[in-house]
């Protein structure tokens, strides 16, 4: 009988302490979390800063959620003796000290990451944009959230772009590229399905059409690189010209693809992940045409007799909707 009042006694008294670590607040504590910081790395400096008392839960909680690459630099404010799990919640979901939540997303083009980045008061947009030309950066600015301080001088901002890249695309390259690819030309390629793909599930698709047009010498004939040969739109106020004519296929320009055979000399936007990896492993078809279906999809053919049928049945389908 003795024996369990211990035990009941010995519980009642680790529920308490228990209870006490989880929900009495400790003293405020902010903490630096540097660029390029691993899972190990934050572990360890949450630990020392006695925010959490295990580094090595933290780190499994990180394995366990998948949420590695979701950690970003910057100072966040914590309180001492706080549970792994809400730790890296805040990490997850609180803004950081004296910054900015920036969205810079997928296929947007140098300039128009510049122009946010001038607007949120982060940094100097001309400077960004001098030294992102100047390192011929374009498709190297990864697109994702971010917090930035504000007025961070425009070398950091573009280091932490860069590290970002390194992070999510990194690892792809690492394994080898497809035949007759590099990293430039995979990026190129991706620039492109990004401005074309309106839905993820399309995007091998679409990276093996212009694969298949590239390996048989084919002009690849993308309406993007023109948009982006053409440069800003006064009259629509983009970057990106919707409608384009005869005479804009025409324009002469490196980038337009109309125009010019092979590859682009650089990328025509920032891919996300997903379209360097719709690149690196493309669908296996043999198409060499795809057009949009006025729907969100595409209708894709591998012979231009049936790509042209497939254009006539859109149209005709657009005017009936219209009547």
């Amino acid at each position: 009988m003795k024996t369990l009042k211990k035990i009941a006694a010995a519980l009642v008294v680790s529920s308490v302490l228990l209870s006490l670590y989880f929900f009495w607040p400790g003293d405020k504590v902010t903490v630096l979390i540097p660029e390029g910081a691993a899972a190990r790395q934050v572990a360890s400096i949450l630990k020392n800063n006695g925010v959490i008392l295990s580094a090595v839960w933290f780190r499994t909680l990180v394995k366990l959620t998948g949420t590695g690459k979701k950690i970003m630099p910057g100072e966040y404010a914590f309180r001492k003796y706080m549970s792994a799990e809400e730790a890296l919640w805040r990490i997850l979901h609180s803004t950081y000290i004296n910054s900015v939540k920036v969205v810079i997303p997928e296929g947007w083009r140098v300039e128009q990451i510049a122009e946010r980045l001038g607007a949120n008061g982060v940094t100097d947009p001309k400077k960004f944009l001098e030294l992102a030309w100047k390192e011929h950066l374009e498709g190297y600015l990864f697109p994702s959230t971010y917090q930035f301080k504000k007025n961070t001088p425009a070398q950091e901002v573009i280091n932490l772009l860069k590290l970002e890249f390194d992070r999510q695309v990194g690892p792809m390259f690492s394994k080898g590229f497809p035949s007759g690819l590099d990293e430039k030309k995979v990026l190129v390629l991706a620039s492109i399905v990004e401005r074309e793909a309106a839905i993820a599930s399309e995007r091998p698709l679409i990276s093996a059409v212009y694969l298949n047009r590239y390996y048989k010498g084919m002009a690849l004939e993308a309406d993007p690189t023109v948009q982006y040969a053409l440069g800003y739109w006064d009259k629509g106020q983009t970057y990106w010209k919707k409608g384009l004519t005869y005479k804009d296929l025409k324009f002469k320009s490196a980038y337009n693809t109309y125009a010019v055979g092979g590859l682009p000399p650089g990328p025509i936007c920032n891919p996300g992940a997903d379209s360097v990896s719709a690149v690196m492993n493309p669908a296996k078809i043999d198409a060499l045409y795809f057009v949009a279906d006025r729907k969100g999809k595409h209708v894709f053919n591998v012979k231009y007799s049936e790509h042209l049928k497939a254009k006539r049945r859109i149209e005709q389908a657009a005017k009936e909707s219209e009547q």
